[in-house]
């Protein structure tokens, strides 16, 4: 069994074991630790950036579209929008580094709240509706490439999400997809 699959196999048992955000949350942040660990095992073809824009590969769907993994892939310099999920999340920083911004909406626009917080390979972090789900993200390279790998609570490539314009505040509504159609889809 591969590290992918181990993984796959900790979420499954995870969401079998409890319906507890809190308590799914711990143990995807343990499985996900184990799988950034080591960077031998993602496809190069899950591994390939675009030069204008991120990619999101779809590595696992799962059956019921109780959760899905992606790796994300950063070319230099690429960013996200302001956005949230709706749904649960943990980010595995794998290859190079990522910055992320937490924002809260306000009367007068998007407002950054906290730090901005640095992953780097081997790092782990959570996003929720619950803990806070706002954010924007950027490649913290511009020179080089960088891959995280995400598992949400759901088919996240086909969750209704929403992106902030910073100054307004006013929302737009998106479905991101992925960058591929083929994943290990259960």
């Amino acid at each position: 069994m591969n590290r992918l699959e181990r993984f796959v196999g900790e979420i499954d048992l995870a969401l079998d074991a409890t319906s507890e955000e809190a308590d799914i949350l711990d143990r995807a942040r343990a499985a996900m630790r184990e799988l950034v660990a080591v960077d031998d095992w993602l496809p190069d073809e899950m591994a390939k950036p675009n030069p204008q824009y991120y990619t999101q590969y779809l590595l696992h769907r799962d059956a019921h579209a109780r959760f899905s993994v992606v790796s994300f892939v950063w070319g230099p310099g690429q960013k996200t929008p302001i956005h949230d999920h709706t749904v649960w999340g943990v980010i595995g920083m794998l290859r190079g580094s990522e910055l992320a911004q937490g924002y809260t909406q306000t009367p007068a626009g998007m407002a950054p709240t906290g730090p901005v917080e640095t992953l780097m390979p081997g790092h782990v972090a959570a996003v929720s509706p619950a803990t806070g789900d706002i954010h924007e993200v950027r490649n913290a390279f511009d020179d080089r490439v960088s891959i995280s790998i995400h598992v949400y609570g759901a088919d996240i490539g086909a969750v209704r999400r929403h992106v902030f314009e910073p100054q307004s505040g006013a929302v737009k509504e998106f479905v991101s997809g992925y960058s591929n159609t083929v994943g290990n889809e259960a």
